[in-house]
């Protein structure tokens, strides 16, 4: 959490951030006294917490992480960035690029064999994915998510010459392959429960509740702790992984282990039980890239990134809702610990239909991956996405590792959200122009930018499509002849040609732009040319700002 002076803004006045490194229940308050003297704390959350230390005992508490910067928010930020990224993340992935993925949750959630996952992974390689993530559903009976949780042979309708033989098949394609986990559960319906239903967190008195048709398993107990790090740690050898997505999906709801002589240690001694398997996995494999997940972000923490390089920020794949959940998170973690994908639109948690284009704006924000069935991408969402993939290789380390930056709109526009990353050297700036809902004649706005060396730029607009689709029942005020806008021959050519969204170039120096530089008008209902920006509800672009100087890359 943050502390701030009541003059505060992103870019001036006083902020304290804090934050701990610990992924258990936590606690944090703020006192100020009497004589405004404030007085900070930090550390486990004390309601059900018990430990009795007897003599010559010790007991480690969780570090607290404390920051100060006179440059508003963004200030602190910046300190929490460096600080996760030069202090927190350990190992080969430590400053190392994070690769472009594909995902193939939500294009097929567990309906899928052999046959669909290969046609989507050589669609995927043809656009530009480096890593091919086999999601839920590759074990025991888990064709739904009511079995196989705790089991870990694999599923041979699925895969009848096994996970070694596909795993294979994706790396001759040139990608690397990595695979999901959920190991902290288990289904009733599973060999594991089955054998050992002592294994699950159950309370002795009363009738197991259950969450996604699972239940915990009591990390306390040192015989589940070696049945995960053996079985998780078999299969990642067996199919040759590289990385490895580590899911947790339901919250614990009765902390109570007859491993424990007192349940009042049982929230701590789990995630330290936790933190001792991922220990004893990845650390005699450090090649491997670990992302964690609960739902999403629900164990963003210090703690999982000291295992875990990159963390899936939500399960909410929707880029108009993730403007608010890693605008968020910026506050105190970096780009490059924030899993981010393109997904289908409408989207699976919303039914909101956003453009191609914002999902990858907001996307490449983050660790860069796509999330949706490619298939039945049309030949022109096809050029687009290996354009993105194109443009994010070329910028990723400025994405991912560079001065992130929150932008207020020149005109304090409600509708408007703008990110900015800045490579170290401050010749080259990234943003992220974003727009939520429209408003009719919208008023005229303004680009700025902030953080640069002294000198010349040049700004020009990431040149992007418009897919037909979008102009619906508008396109007969502008065709020879009357067509229905769904019909075939519409249809077809939203399949096969796009237009071009308006690209804007400039030219002024580092002063002029942190002062805001006057961008082209948005459509008011005038028609589409070159010169209109076209935005409308939850459109975005992106601006590349790059030094004149003959060294710099443009």
């Amino acid at each position: 959490f943050m502390l701030a002076s009541d003059i505060a803004t992103e870019d001036y006045g006083h902020v304290y951030g804090f934050n701990l490194v610990y992924s258990g229940n936590h606690y944090g308050s703020a006192e100020k006294s009497a004589r405004d003297i404030v007085r900070v704390s930090a550390g486990i959350n004390p309601h059900l917490f018990e430990w009795t230390l007897c003599g010559g005992e010790a007991f480690e508490t969780p570090e607290a992480v404390l920051t100060f910067s006179d440059g508003g928010f963004n200030g602190m930020s910046r300190n929490m960035h460096a600080f996760v990224n030069d202090h927190i993340v350990r190992g080969q992935w430590k400053g190392k690029e994070r690769p472009i993925l594909f995902n193939n949750w939500e294009a097929t959630f567990f309906d899928y064999n052999e046959g669909k996952l290969l046609q989507l992974a050589k669609t995927a390689k043809e656009l530009g994915a480096e890593l091919f993530v086999l999601d839920d559903g590759w074990f025991g009976e888990r064709n739904s998510d009511e079995a196989g949780l705790g089991d870990y042979d694999v599923n041979k309708k699925k895969f009848p010459r096994g996970l070694r033989h596909f795993a294979d098949k994706i790396r001759e394609m040139g990608m690397d392959f990595g695979l999901w986990f959920e190991p902290e559960m288990v289904n009733p319906d599973s060999k594991l429960y089955r054998a050992h239903p002592e294994y699950a967190v159950t309370h002795p008195d009363k009738k197991p509740v259950l969450g996604r048709n699972q239940l915990v398993l009591d990390l306390c107990r040192k015989e589940v702790r070696d049945y995960i790090v053996e079985n998780v740690g078999c299969i990642i050898d067996e199919a040759g992984a590289s990385y490895v997505k580590w899911d947790m999906n339901r919250n614990i709801s009765e902390a109570c282990s007859p491993a424990l002589p007192k349940q009042g240690e049982f929230y701590h001694r789990y995630i330290m039980g936790l933190y001792d398997i991922l220990g004893r996995i990845f650390e005699k494999r450090p090649h491997i890239l670990l992302e964690s997940c609960a739902s999403g972000g629900n164990r963003f923490d210090l703690g999982m990134l000291c295992y875990s390089p990159q963390i899936w920020t939500s399960d909410d794949t929707d880029p108009i809702e993730r403007l608010k959940i890693q605008g968020g998170l910026s506050y105190f973690y970096p780009p490059s610990a924030m899993g981010a994908h393109v997904s289908q639109s409408p989207h699976q948690q919303t039914l909101r239909d956003t453009p191609l284009s914002t999902r990858f704006n907001v996307a490449c924000f983050g660790c860069l991956g796509y999330e949706l069935d490619l298939r039945f991408l049309t030949p022109e969402e096809k050029k687009e996405i290996k354009e993105q993939v194109e443009f994010y290789r070329k910028y990723r380390k400025v994405f991912q590792y560079g001065r992130f930056t929150r932008v207020r709109d020149a005109a304090g526009k409600d509708n408007k959200v703008i990110w900015q990353s800045t490579s170290d050297d401050g010749e080259i700036a990234l943003t992220g122009f974003f727009q939520t809902m429209t408003n009719a004649a919208e008023s005229d706005d303004r680009l700025i930018v902030k953080g640069l060396k002294p000198g010349r730029y040049t700004v020009r607009t990431r040149p992007q499509r418009l897919f037909i689709k979008r102009f619906g029942g508008l396109m007969k005020h502008v065709l020879p002849v009357e067509l229905n806008p769904d019909g075939f021959i519409m249809r077809m050519a939203n399949r096969l040609y796009s237009l071009a969204d308006c690209v804007e170039e400039y030219e002024c120096s580092n002063r002029a732009l942190e002062a805001g530089i006057p961008l082209k008008s948005q459509f008011m209902g005038t028609g589409y040319n070159e010169n209109v920006r076209m935005l409308g509800d939850f459109g975005s672009n992106i601006y590349i700002t790059a030094s004149r100087s003959p060294d710099c890359e443009n």
